[in-house]
């Protein structure tokens, strides 16, 4: 038996196999990765698929020919009481499984002819409407995640700050990595990025903006691995400099930090490759800890929901700050707009103010 490029399986002869259900089982996941790369998909992507596939058979200890709709309300059941998992989370197991059995359950890609065959049954459609998660909404992030006061982040980067200044003073290695993991945590907020667009860019990735020549050469960051839609390469923006200590803060970390190293990356691991998401993680949460901050509401994506708020507290154009962040649709800004206590009583008050100050203004027309 041999599966071709776009996934479909042909029998190739009679020969006896020692594991059938383990060796079908893989053939059917080489197939369906085979499928998924025709389609486009991320290899990542394709990855994950196929480990929550195997997830799934280790866990109701059934192969795909035997699934059943009580298989998939048991497993879930017990992500959801046991595991706790995230709505999103939950739904991308069930997705994913869902397209597996779309895949050996089509005829077209004679799965059901070889189990048939072999096993004496075939793999049925066992994720339906009726139980699995539906998508009715488009934010499902967790509610205790928040932005940055600017307070906090204050307080968080002049103790970065300090912890680089400390290593060095000790005469330890590492001050050049507390100083790159500071600069990034800046930039993150500075441009509202994700970790991958941060982690990505390079020292050529900016350019002087000739409408805001007071930031140099640094008045536009060009974002080249921007979060891509489904199936799609990376989306590349350019983000707008705003804040006047961007430039400086890159300045020095190009002319004391980061050193003549032979990369283009703006911030090269200490073996010379990207940056890896835990390690830049495990210093935030040790400073949040060491600053009394709550770990469980804020994260390293809590400085890209502090950049949008804070520009639309400070009177920016949802408009432009759409385009900063890279938004196809203003609802998706809208997700980020947490704006502080502080400035929505400021701005009640305000409001208030000036309908009193209008009412006492007629009435003092009316007596005259």
């Amino acid at each position: 038996m041999a599966v071709d490029g776009s996934g479909r399986v042909h029998l190739l002869g009679s020969v006896q196999l020692l594991h059938p259900e383990e060796q079908s089982f893989d053939q059917m996941l080489d197939g369906w990765r085979n499928q998924q790369l025709s389609r486009n998909l991320k290899f990542d992507t394709i990855d994950q698929r196929i480990r929550y596939v195997r997830r799934f058979v280790d866990h109701v200890n059934e192969f795909p020919w035997h699934w059943t709709p009580a298989h998939v309300e048991e497993y879930f059941g017990d992500l959801r009481s046991i595991r706790h998992v995230s709505h999103s989370t939950l739904r991308a197991h069930q997705s994913a499984l869902r397209h597996f059995t779309s895949y050996v359950a089509n005829p077209d890609y004679g799965w059901d002819r070889v189990c048939e065959e072999r096993f004496g049954t075939h793999p049925a459609q066992v994720f339906y409407e009726w139980n699995t998660s539906t998508h009715v909404q488009e934010f499902e992030g967790r509610p205790s995640k928040r932005a940055y006061t600017k307070e906090e982040l204050q307080r968080l980067f002049d103790h970065a700050d300090d912890e680089v200044q400390v290593i060095e003073a000790s005469g330890k290695k590492g001050w050049q990595a507390a100083y790159r993991d500071a600069v990034m945590l800046k930039m993150a907020y500075s441009y509202g990025l994700r970790f991958n667009e941060l982690r990505h860019l390079q020292t050529v990735d900016f350019a002087t903006n000739p409408h805001a020549r007071k930031f140099g050469k640094f008045g536009v960051c060009k974002v080249r691995f921007g979060k891509s839609r489904k199936a799609s390469p990376p989306k590349p923006r350019s983000v707008l400099t705003v804040f006047d200590w961007t430039a400086g803060v890159l300045e020095d970390w190009l002319a004391n930090g980061r050193g003549t190293r032979h990369t283009l990356d703006l911030f090269p691991s200490e073996r010379g490759g990207l940056i890896v998401e835990s390690t830049l993680l495990r210093r935030l949460r040790r400073y949040l800890d060491e600053l009394g901050m709550p770990a469980d509401g804020l994260d390293l994506h809590s400085l890209r929901r502090s950049y949008a708020t804070h520009l639309l507290e400070a009177g920016w154009d949802p408009r432009f700050v759409q385009y900063q962040m890279g938004h196809e649709y203003a609802s998706t800004t809208g997700i980020y707009q947490f704006v502080s206590d502080d400035f929505r009583s400021t701005t009640l008050r305000a409001s208030l103010d000036r309908t009193m100050d209008q009412a006492l203004g007629k009435q003092s027309g009316g007596q005259r």
